[in-house]
């Protein structure tokens, strides 16, 4: 099932939630906007070494590999409610923002999105973008799940957390891989770049065949905060990614700045939760 959505709402609601998001709201008070993804004051000795670990092993060869090896997706048949259950057993050992179970962080962001009047589909988004992290439950080490996602094959971008790392990683020594474009051409368009293995892949491979085109860009690509936050690798883009990097914006904002300590009411909000998730999605999918 996949719903066309009109492309002019997306300059007018990204422009209202800019305006939005600029303000205080209940979500931030107990945190400024500026302390979010900061790296710098807040990153712990465990979050570094995690970096230290994805930006060394992260190659080209890794992700070819993994996007072959979870391509036929018969590791499990599961719900999405399921798929939720099993989040909250993952630790996500590269934010430094987040310490509430991963279920909370997406019923959050849902609802601060549902609270601001965003379309169905975008409220689902909210709910599962981070639900590829089952792939520990696979036996992936975090580093190959988690943290933020970057084009493998070409010349990584300093505006990649922690980019000093990858004076570690093997693809470093091969020129090929170290130019602009790499393996590339300009102007090529993300879809056709490989991006770094994670849970943001995985979990569009799982659900592409049930969501609108603008829900699995976001999907796709919400952990790549050098394109979103920094606006690097733009001469990897086309017009198609131009169009949707609207959406991947707005929705960062919300993904970020959810995170809260305030508690919601999980049992309370679950009748609605679940006729979303039963409009788009059939009771078991395949992982």
């Amino acid at each position: 099932m996949n719903k066309k959505i009109p492309h002019n709402y997306i300059l007018i609601i990204y422009l209202l939630n800019t305006h939005t998001m600029n303000t205080t709201t209940n979500l931030q008070r107990e945190k400024q906007v500026s302390d979010f993804r900061d790296y710098e004051h807040n990153a712990s000795p465990k979050i570094k070494e995690f970096y230290l670990l994805n930006h060394t092993h992260q190659t080209l060869d890794f992700v070819l590999q993994k996007k072959k090896e979870y391509s036929s997706l018969d590791r499990l048949h599961m719900s999405i409610w399921q798929a939720m259950e099993a989040l909250d057993n993952i630790i996500d050992q590269s934010d430094p923002d987040l310490e509430l179970p991963q279920s909370i962080h997406a019923f959050q962001t849902a609802e601060k999105l549902r609270a601001d009047g965003h379309p169905r589909w975008l409220i689902l988004v909210g709910l599962i973008h981070d639900l590829g992290k089952v792939l520990v439950l696979f036996g992936e080490p975090q580093w190959a799940v988690v943290g933020d996602t970057f084009p493998v094959g070409c010349a990584y971008s300093d505006k990649i957390i922690f980019a000093s790392y990858f004076a570690h990683n093997p693809d470093i020594n091969n020129a090929t891989l170290q130019t602009q474009y790499g393996i590339y051409t300009p102007c090529r368009g993300l879809n056709s770049i490989h991006m770094s293995w994670g849970h943001d892949e995985y979990l569009y491979s799982v659900v592409k065949n049930y969501l609108p085109q603008e829900a699995l860009y976001i999907i796709r690509y919400h952990s790549f905060y050098a394109a979103h936050k920094e606006d690097a690798y733009h001469y990897l883009m086309n017009d198609y990614d131009t169009s949707m990097m609207p959406w991947l914006k707005l929705f960062s904002t919300y993904d970020l700045y959810s995170k809260s300590t305030n508690p919601v009411d999980v049992i309370e909000l679950m009748p609605y939760y679940k006729e979303l998730v039963a409009e788009y999605f059939p009771t078991i999918i395949n992982w």
